[in-house]
C-alpha cells in the first residue's frame, strides 16, 4: 500500500490588483459549473459566466469598497480557488426579510478546483477560503454572514453546516433565465 502525497500548503490572500481579474475569472469559469444542478443547460451556465463572472466583473469587485475577492493558491503560486464576499445589505427583498442580524455580509462565491477538495481536512482550500471570508465579514463588523446554495447541492450544504451555517429560508436564483431554488444559509457572528 503506497502512501498518498501530502497536500500542498495553501495560502489565501485578498486580491487588490484589478490586473488579477482575468486569473480569478478563469477560476470562476472552470469552477462555477461544478455547483450547478445536473439538469442545468450548458448554455445557461455559459451565459451566467459571461454576464457575471467575466474579467470585467471581477475587476469591478476587486476595486469595489464593499466587496472582497480572495484567492487561494498553493505555495508554488498555483491558483486553486477563490471567494467573493459582499459587505452590503441584501438586494433581494426575500433575503433581506430572512437576514435579521445586521449589518450582514454575503459570501457570494466560494469555489475550489475539484482536484483540490480535501475532505475532512481543516486546512483544505475550501475551509481556508470560507474562514477568510468570515474573517473579512467580522473585520467589517458584520453581525451575520449569509449565502445561497442550490437545494440540490447536498455536498455544499454539508460543508456549510460544518462551517457553522444554518438554513434561514429560501430564495430564487436566476441562472441565465432559468430559475433555480436556493436555500439561504446564515451564520451569526459574535459581537
Amino acid at each position: 500500500m503506497s502512501a498518498q502525497p501530502e497536500p500542498a500548503e495553501v495560502i489565501v490572500d485578498l486580491v487588490t490588483d484589478p490586473a488579477d481579474a482575468g486569473l480569478v475569472a478563469a477560476l470562476a469559469a472552470s469552477t462555477f459549473p461544478l455547483a450547478c444542478p445536473p439538469h442545468s443547460h450548458p448554455d445557461d451556465i455559459a451565459g451566467f459566466i459571461r454576464a457575471h463572472l467575466s474579467p470585467e466583473n471581477f475587476a469591478g469587485y476587486i476595486a469595489a469598497a464593499d466587496s472582497d475577492v480572495l484567492l487561494a493558491r498553493t505555495a508554488d503560486d498555483t491558483p486553486v480557488g477563490y471567494a467573493l464576499v459582499h459587505h452590503r445589505e441584501p438586494a433581494d427583498p426575500d433575503v433581506a426579510a430572512l437576514i435579521t442580524d445586521r449589518p450582514s455580509s454575503e459570501v457570494s462565491k466560494v469555489y475550489v478546483l475539484p482536484d483540490h477538495h480535501a475532505k475532512g481536512r481543516t486546512d483544505s482550500p475550501s475551509r481556508l477560503l470560507m474562514g477568510a471570508a468570515i474573517a473579512r465579514a467580522d473585520n467589517r463588523s458584520a453581525a451575520s454572514v449569509w449565502l445561497g446554495v442550490n437545494q440540490e447541492n447536498v455536498r455544499a450544504q454539508r460543508f456549510y453546516a460544518k462551517m457553522g451555517f444554518s438554513r434561514a429560508g429560501v430564495k430564487t436564483f436566476d441562472l441565465n433565465g432559468t430559475i433555480e431554488h436556493d436555500y439561504v444559509l446564515v451564520r451569526h457572528l459574535s459581537r
